[in-house]
Parts: C-alpha cells; sequence; structure tokens
C-alpha cells in the first residue's frame, strides 16, 4: 500500500517539480500540501504571493491545501511551535511521510529530519542531489511555465522580477547565480505545467522593494 504523505508548498518551482516526481513514484502517494501563511499580510511567506494564488494552485493540482498561519515576523520559536503542533496533527491522522523541495542545503535538511526524527514521520527529499542546471533544464522541458517574484538584488537584477522562468532568463543570469535559485537568489511562482489540471491565468502587477528585496506581485486578471 502506498505511504501516505504531505508535501511542504512554496508556490515556487522546487515544490512543484517535486510534486511532479511524486506523482511518478511507487509507493508514494500525496494526499495534500501545506504552506506557511504570514497571517499579517496575507501572503506566503518569502515568495509574497497572495493566498487567492495560493487556493487557486492548490485547486489546480487538486489536492488539499493546510495553511499555517505565523506572525510577522515570526521568531523560530513561534514557527516550531506551529509546525509542530501540525505534524502532531498529521500523524495522528495516519500520514507517514512529509516531503520538501530541497536540493542540496545539508543545514535545511538536517533541520527538518531532526524535527521529524520522534514524530513517526518520514522526511521526503525528491530532489536530492538533483544537479540544478538540470533541473532547471527538466522543468521547461517538462512544460512548467514559471514568474520570477522576489530577487534579492546583490546577486541578481532587480528588474528579474516579473520575468519569465524561461531560456532567456537563464541565459541572462550572471555569474555565479544557481540555476534554480537555491541559495536565495530568487523564488518563482508557477502557473502551468503538467501537475495542473488547467493553466492559472494570472498577470504581473506592481514591482515594489522590500525588506531589501526586490516583489512582483502576481495577481489575477
Amino acid at each position: 500500500m502506498a505511504k501516505r504523505a504531505l508535501l511542504s508548498w512554496s508556490t515556487g518551482k522546487d515544490s512543484a517539480y517535486a510534486l511532479y516526481l511524486l506523482r511518478r513514484t511507487p509507493g508514494i502517494r500525496v494526499e495534500g500540501l501545506f504552506t506557511t501563511v504570514n497571517r499579517t499580510h496575507g501572503r506566503v511567506a518569502m515568495h509574497a504571493v497572495n493566498e487567492a494564488l495560493l487556493d487557486l494552485q492548490a485547486r489546480g493540482v487538486g489536492l488539499p491545501l493546510r495553511k499555517l498561519e505565523i506572525p510577522y515576523p515570526c521568531s523560530n520559536e513561534k514557527y516550531q511551535t506551529v509546525m509542530g503542533a501540525f505534524v502532531h496533527e498529521a500523524r495522528s491522522q495516519g500520514v507517514e511521510s512529509m516531503a520538501f523541495g530541497d536540493v542540496f542545503l545539508e543545514d535545511v535538511r538536517k533541520y527538518r529530519e531532526e524535527k521529524l526524527e520522534s514524530t513517526g514521520i518520514t522526511p521526503l527529499f525528491p530532489l536530492w542531489g538533483l544537479e540544478t542546471d538540470h533541473m532547471a533544464r527538466g522543468l521547461l522541458d517538462a512544460g512548467f511555465r514559471m514568474i520570477i517574484t522576489c530577487v534579492d538584488p546583490r546577486h541578481v537584477p532587480k528588474d528579474f522580477a516579473g520575468r519569465q522562468f524561461d531560456d532567456s532568463l537563464l541565459k541572462d543570469l550572471p555569474s555565479p547565480v544557481d540555476p534554480c535559485g537555491e541559495n536565495g537568489e530568487f523564488h518563482t511562482f508557477v502557473y502551468d505545467g503538467p501537475i495542473f489540471k488547467k493553466p492559472l491565468h494570472v498577470e504581473v502587477g506592481g514591482i515594489v522593494e522590500r525588506d531589501g528585496f526586490g516583489f512582483a506581485d502576481v495577481v489575477l486578471p
């Protein structure tokens, strides 16, 4: 029997590609998504995507979504309390695994493994160890379509916010920026691809700078 799994969902390419691979993995059944949401602004943490679009994505991939509300700013202690309560609840409902879209950051993986170690829930890392240039190519070849929602201007020009993640963007990325932004150089919003029943109709609204980052507001037309 397939193991019941939940997937950490960021609205971006890593979690989308993780879902794509998990759905092709025997013995795993993804039953839902979970996302931390900034309750002050009603947006997904870091990616700054509006809750309405988060809900639209969940419906698009046909999975129930659990939103975990956190304050802004959020201390690590508060985050752990919210996440710990959710993990306990999920385990009591028969969830056996939680999947994450981490690729190579060892400290992040170790943190997740330590927090789940005594819970009875097994962490899964379907993207772990992938070469990010191959991953970027795999995303585009599979038909995923994405918008850059957040950039760190210390590494990526501010005007990259709002651009499509495509071949042109990959060619324009300055060296040594990771092609998938795995060091936090940029974040994305996925609106089309093989995991969706149909494309999501969205467009880029305003571009703003906040907390030292450049953000593109993805909106409904």
